[in-house]
């Protein structure tokens, strides 16, 4: 298969198609990640359908001091990797094609959601992103769009202006890949030195402390669910001399509550020993979200149940790097 470089949108809506289209929207500097991406997007196409992976580095989601300038631009390099990954077109429009007549005048508006989190840190970074994609998503015509859930809220939010402004167009979700280390995919990764690298690694290995936590914590509850009246069982066995299982019934009694501080402990516990590296690691923000609008799980909400992200971004060197997993609270009934 030969990928076909287009620059204009008229290019694109010439070609003729016989199945579904379905798009991968990148900034370049394209990685496995994005590989993983462009399989699934062909997968989903099938044969008779078509892939188009758009490479535009959008001016509009990055702010003052923010890295617009050094982005990686590696145009020649990504058609290799979309075309081995099974690309059938990569759109790669100048800035007068997407934006035509200089910066809109009219934007999306990311919201509520949008100003949390990534919001906060990255002011109006989420309108600019929702604008993009918007003017992509009617540039590129697609039936399906794909995005990675390494920008949970990214895609949180994609979602939601689809549904809120009736985009004709279903948006599918592919898992992180991370390197065997764990550290998740970015484009970013390449502005790490070795030892940058080696304190950045601190991110995931948060994200896995919580995760780990939360699994505990998840097997506590389900034995608690199974065992009644757990605090008088763990008096009885203590009665008996039988300390360690009294111990454990007792650990199984104070589970249920404090879940969600649990699992914010645990990965903080990663992230403040990392600080203390060579280099440290600086923290944005670690946080336990609900995605449907990206608010706090707070300390009073123990009772909460269904997905939740444990989302992190921090700063090592001077590269801002992002993170999260997604964690499912009371899955047992």
């Amino acid at each position: 298969m030969t990928t076909t470089l287009l620059r204009t949108a008229d290019e694109l809506h010439a070609r003729v198609r016989h199945g579904p289209r379905v798009v991968v929207m990148t900034m370049g500097a394209l990685h496995e990640g994005h590989a993983t991406l462009v399989r699934t997007a062909r997968g989903i196409a099938g044969p008779d359908g078509e892939v188009v992976v758009t490479v535009f580095v959008n001016p509009l989601q990055f702010g003052k001091g923010e890295d617009l300038d050094r982005y990686p631009r590696t145009l020649e390099a990504d058609l290799k990797i979309a075309e081995q990954a099974g690309a059938d077109v990569v759109f790669a429009p100048a800035v007068d094609e997407v934006y035509p007549g200089g910066e809109p005048q009219v934007r999306i508006s990311a919201g509520p959601m949008g100003e949390r989190l990534e919001g906060a840190s990255r002011p109006g970074h989420f309108d600019g992103m929702l604008t993009v994609v918007a003017k992509l998503l009617h540039l590129t015509r697609p039936d399906v769009a794909l995005y990675g859930q390494k920008d949970a809220q990214q895609l949180a939010l994609i979602r939601r202006m689809v549904r809120d402004l009736n985009f004709g167009v279903e948006i599918v979700g592919v898992p992180t890949v991370r390197e065997e280390d764990g550290l998740a995919l970015s484009s970013r990764n390449r502005y790490l030195s070795p030892k940058e690298r080696r304190t950045a690694l601190a991110l995931s290995q948060a994200l896995f402390a919580g995760r780990d936590r939360h699994a505990a914590q998840e097997a506590l509850r389900a034995r608690a669910r199974e065992v009644p009246a757990t605090r008088a069982r763990a008096e009885a066995l203590s009665a008996i001399g039988e300390s360690r299982a009294a111990a454990d019934t007792h650990a199984v009694a104070k589970a249920v509550p404090g879940a969600a501080a649990a699992v914010r402990a645990a990965a903080r516990l990663v992230l403040d020993e990392a600080a203390r590296l060579d280099p440290p690691l600086e923290l944005d923000y670690l946080a336990l979200v609900d995605p449907s609008d990206f608010t706090e799980i707070t300390e009073l909400a123990d009772e909460f149940t269904g997905e939740a992200v444990l989302a992190v971004a921090a700063r090592v060197g001077t590269t801002r790097l992002i993170d999260n997993v997604t964690l499912t609270f009371g899955a047992a009934s």
